[in-house]
């Protein structure tokens, strides 16, 4: 039994007539009678009752009607997946965040190709963005959202946007209050960086950013992901980032001024694409730039 043959069925019960049935596929009558007769002595039962107004279905050719439209259905549903893997409705994307630091509109891209693209799984991974290049180069990843240092000329790239610079600071902190924070209020306080070689970037930004400032200050080594910034909130040290989501307990999250930005961009390996990791790079092309985010109060977090 082929497929053919659930076709020709299902036109001559639709049509109930090998006649118009025959017109409808542009196949020739008798060769059509002919698969049919095989069909029927292939399930040792009668489809059709023959009359000189055309045909019905017998008991049989019923309930075959029901199930060969099913099988029908299927095998169309199947065939359409390489269309669909082509069109880059359906697959799977595997995309790194860099956490430090992070880009705000993250969130809003993922919930657009979520709507346009409902059919492509998508994975996250969180982590800082050396690690997550690392992973890209090796094929763990398809694709990362990260500051534009952690960028090499191995990598395809496209721009984004940017966030501005905060300064996170503790309760207990002298710079603790409203409003942003002046750059030359930053002189001798101690800043912290990670110190970790996959996060070699952002210390380096930070770095880069205080002497842009021409800022007289000391970077210190912290201790590891949320230790960091659990030293901050004690009051020991500041430290710079981009607005979080949302901020641990006993931070305050100040502006920087004069402002300064950290630029962001979507990274991915040009000898491993596929449509769906295209439409989420046309996606993030269509995502208006934050390269100067609107002012907005400063952030607190409540313990």
């Amino acid at each position: 039994m082929e497929l053919r043959h659930l076709r020709y069925f299902v036109a001559i019960a639709e049509e109930r007539s090998f006649t118009r049935a025959a017109e409808r596929l542009w196949v020739a009558q008798p060769g059509l009678s002919t698969q049919i007769r095989r069909l029927e002595a292939e399930l040792e039962v009668g489809l059709f009752k023959r009359h000189t107004r055309g045909v019905d279905l017998t008991d049989a050719g019923e309930l075959f009607l029901e199930r060969a439209r099913a099988v029908l259905a299927h095998a169309e549903l199947a065939s359409a997946t390489g269309r669909d893997l082509e069109a880059g409705t359906v697959g799977s994307v595997r995309l790194g965040l860099c956490t430090t630091p992070s880009w705000r509109a993250a969130s809003g891209l993922l919930s657009t190709f979520a709507r346009r693209r409902p059919g492509v799984e998508v994975t996250l991974l969180e982590a800082y963005g050396g690690a997550l290049t690392r992973d890209l180069r090796d094929g763990r990843l398809d694709a990362v959202l990260a500051p534009s240092v952690y960028g090499s000329a191995d990598l395809q790239r496209a721009s984004v946007g940017g966030e501005p610079w905060v300064v996170l600071v503790g309760p207990s902190h002298r710079l603790a209050g409203e409003g942003p924070v002046q750059a030359s209020e930053l002189d001798g306080q101690d800043i912290l960086v990670t110190g970790h070689r996959d996060a070699a970037g952002y210390d380096r930004a930070v770095a880069d950013t205080l002497q842009s400032l021409g800022i007289s200050t000391a970077t210190r080594r912290g201790a590891p992901g949320p230790a960091l910034l659990a030293t901050v909130a004690a009051g020991e040290a500041l430290a710079l980032t981009t607005t979080p989501e949302a901020l641990p307990a006993g931070l305050i999250a100040r502006r920087l001024e004069p402002a300064q930005t950290v630029s962001f961009e979507l990274f991915w390996r040009s000898e491993a694409t596929s449509p769906a990791l295209e439409e989420l790079v046309r996606t993030a092309s269509q995502i208006p730039p934050r390269h100067h985010a609107p002012a907005r109060p400063e952030l607190r977090a409540v313990a």
